[in-house]
């Protein structure tokens, strides 16, 4: 998307597949910052590269704030930190990843067992 090119409100909800109240949400918290003019907003390439960012980091478990957090480092001190930081935070996900995926894989487990056993049972009865 050229710079010079911006998306209405209703395109930022349609190109990310988000609820108008999302996107309103996103503005309020202040992860967004669309230029307005009047009640209209637009998204520009930098808001569009946000929002692809967001939706990135909500995918992998991050929460608004440290989403919040995050794409302020840029902001603040530039790609080398937010780059520095992108890498702690990611390692500290994939753990957290890697347990839920665990927990998931004994939850399934379990419940094969047990479909098994009531088969099992129900099979018996004739």
């Amino acid at each position: 998307m050229p710079d010079s090119e911006e998306l209405s409100f209703k395109e930022m909800c349609a190109r990310f597949d988000v609820t108008p109240r999302t996107l309103r949400y996103y503005e309020y918290i202040e992860l967004l910052q669309p230029r307005k003019d009047g009640r209209s907003r637009f998204y520009s390439g930098r808001e569009v590269a946000r929002m692809t960012l967001i939706l990135r980091g909500r995918r992998f478990g991050f929460s608004l704030e440290e989403i919040r957090q995050w794409l302020e480092i840029y902001d603040q001190k530039g790609d080398r930190e937010q780059y520095e930081v992108w890498i702690d935070k990611a390692n500290r996900q994939l753990g957290v990843l890697e347990e839920q995926k665990a927990e998931i894989d004994a939850a399934m487990s379990d419940l094969r067992d047990l479909r098994d056993e009531t088969a099992e049972i129900l099979r018996k009865m004739g």
